[in-house]
């Protein structure tokens, strides 16, 4: 068990980017010697070298190349050594390849960088009300939940994911479980639960369990700022790669959750609004979630101190479509496309960097890949080309992500997650729709459309 125990801290165990706790996550990588292996998350915790890495190659040719750097699509061959890619080339000619290399003829299709989600719930309950309630308390139907969607995402070609509020553990093990490759699905980026003040944003219903104790909740309820760093470290000691607050907080109870988390090396997203959002930009945050009101100051703020948004359009047209944002106490102001949409290209004019994402609820996954294609279409809408909304959904989530030093494009020395498209999703977006193969961590994990799970190797019985 002890063993176990080392084994799972050590795989999801914190770093990030930048300088002083209060302003920006504390940044460990002036300890690491060069060479240093560490786990592909953000919490960057040293790793035995090549650790849960597939074994072999795999040579892609005949392609067509959207690298998402900002290039020009090109004809290319790639070749992927375990989970990295290692050359990328115009030919075949010249490359040395490995003993017992796949070779996987594309036929001209496009290979890209796999696509981010920066705003999933991969636990969330299918439906509202109390019907639904009745398994929240499961861990159990927690993961299989989980696991369903993987599906989903993964098959839409949505090769990471950043999820901002699940159940207790579970999002945990299936993050556990997907890196040593044993379940099929996208990389997770996990915050654990969702933050926020008695009564505030996804507590405002006794519908669902949400104070600390309940450990099993996607929602932890906390008053006072000693309670909002308890809650902080909480979700560290679980294996938090990010922290999610929700409105609503004072400010002394947003600032203490923020400083505790860039202590241990851990960004901050938040899910808020009107003076929250003011309050939760003047503590540091490292991202603001949806397109909610804000001062015209806080959207000046954000564009200077480098705070994100990530924009999520896409569900409130889908509220909206279904009647609107009705009886909330953290949605208490006129909310329809055209204040999202104004928010969005104010915060874009003013030089805030925005990142894709679809914050599906209830069973909208099932949508999939239609609620990301239109969001990257609403990108279109606000003055992106589809190269350029591609982009967004790679490269630039993957800066929002911290993960840009292995993700986002595709580069030799990055990480193999790549897909693949029976057509030019950087001239038209639609063509995701078209989606062949998907690689992540240079496993194999969709083929011709759907998840392909390779048959088991028979190995020697043994007692480990």
């Amino acid at each position: 068990m002890r063993t176990n125990i080392f084994l799972f801290g050590l795989l999801i165990a914190s770093a990030a980017s930048a300088v002083t706790p209060g302003d920006k996550p504390n940044d460990r990588s002036a300890y690491y010697q060069p060479g240093t292996a560490t786990t592909n998350d953000l919490r960057r915790v040293p790793m035995p070298k090549g650790f849960a890495d597939p074994k072999g190659a795999i040579l892609l040719k005949n392609l067509r190349l959207f690298d998402a750097t900002g290039a020009a699509a090109r004809s290319a061959v790639l070749l992927i050594e375990g989970s990295h890619i290692t050359k990328i080339a115009a030919s075949e000619q010249g490359i040395s390849l490995p003993a017992g290399v796949e070779v996987i003829d594309v036929g001209g299709k496009t290979v890209m960088p796999g696509l981010i989600d920066l705003h999933t719930h991969m636990t969330y309950l299918e439906r509202p009300g109390l019907a639904a309630a009745v398994s929240e308390d499961s861990q159990a139907d927690a993961a299989l939940r989980g696991i369903e969607r993987m599906r989903y995402f993964v098959e839409s070609g949505i090769t990471s994911v950043r999820d901002v509020g699940s159940h207790g553990m579970a999002p945990f093990q299936l993050k556990l479980w997907n890196y040593l490759g044993r379940i099929p699905g996208p990389r997770m980026f996990v915050a654990g639960q969702l933050i926020t003040g008695a009564g505030g944003h996804g507590s405002e219903s006794f519908t669902f369990h949400t104070a600390p104790e309940y450990p099993e909740s996607q929602i932890y309820e906390a008053t006072g700022a000693d309670a909002f760093r308890a809650a902080v470290r909480l979700q560290f000691k679980r294996g938090a790669d990010l922290i999610k607050l929700g409105s609503h907080f004072n400010a002394e109870e947003v600032k203490a959750a923020v400083d505790e988390a860039h202590l241990l090396g851990l960004r901050v997203t938040v899910d808020s609004e009107t003076i929250f959002t003011d309050m939760a930009v003047a503590a540091g945050v490292d991202c603001v979630e949806h397109p909610l009101p804000r001062s015209d100051e806080t959207v000046r703020l954000m564009a200077k101190k480098g705070i994100c948004a990530d924009v999520t359009l896409v569900p409130y047209q889908y509220i909206m479509d279904t009647g609107g944002y009705f009886f909330s106490t953290s949605r208490r102001f006129t909310l329809n496309n055209d204040t999202t949409f104004a928010m969005a290209r104010k915060m874009k004019d003013a030089g805030v960097k925005l990142g894709v994402a679809t914050d599906l609820f209830y069973g909208l996954y099932k949508s999939l890949p239609g609620p990301y294609i239109q969001e990257l279409q609403n990108f279109e809408q606000l003055g992106y080309t589809p190269a350029q909304a591609l982009i967004a959904g790679t490269r630039t989530n993957s800066e929002i992500l911290g993960m840009d030093d292995r993700l986002g494009t595709v580069e030799v020395g990055k990480l193999a997650d790549l897909i693949v498209v029976d057509g030019r999703p950087d001239e038209n977006v639609e063509d995701l729709r078209k989606l062949d193969m998907v690689i992540i961590n240079g496993r194999v994990v969709v083929r011709e459309g759907h998840i392909y799970v390779p048959r088991h190797v028979e190995d020697k019985p043994h007692i480990p």
